[in-house]
């Protein structure tokens, strides 16, 4: 016999067997964990389809929430892609006119030393003595000037002589 026959019927004389142990209450509290184990999955998949069913749901109100965020988004998006060319067109002008104010000074210094060679300061010099008869100016015609706090003067009458 096996163990399971010997531990829940036993022989009572010669006559018929009758059931005596008690329940297995394991077997049952195990069939009890299977069934609620059983229905806690069928919960919880009965919620992820309506959690599904849901999110795939979509009211006319969020809808528009989502055209309006997209719209504001795209508005945003194009604000800034004008506003970031409109700077590099700002800064390829500057670059621009820098480098004709660089080519403005160099023909300016060129003209400048052009201009200081061509002329001979002896000559120039020579012509105002002889010609003109001008001459050096005296100690006593020179008059000397001091300036506070201000960049320029302003010059009211006659020179003395």
């Amino acid at each position: 016999m096996s163990t399971q026959k010997k531990r829940n019927f036993y022989v009572d004389g010669n006559t018929v067997r009758r059931f005596s142990a008690e329940p297995d209450y394991r077997e049952i509290q195990k069939e009890r964990e299977r069934r609620t184990k059983e229905e806690e999955e069928r919960r919880k998949r009965r919620l992820a389809r309506h959690n599904r069913e849901r999110e795939l749901r979509m009211s006319r109100r969020y809808v528009m929430f989502l055209m309006m965020a997209v719209g504001v988004f795209g508005v945003f998006a194009a604000a800034y892609i004008y506003i970031q060319s409109n700077i590099a067109a700002h800064m390829r002008d500057i670059s621009r006119l820098e480098n004709q104010i660089k080519d403005l000074k160099a023909d300016n210094d060129e003209a400048l030393k052009r201009i200081n060679m061509s002329v001979d300061l002896d000559a120039v010099k020579n012509s105002a003595i002889n010609e003109l008869g001008m001459s050096y100016a005296r100690e006593s015609q020179i008059i000397y000037y001091t300036v506070e706090n201000d960049d320029y003067m302003n010059q009211y009458g006659e020179i003395p002589e």
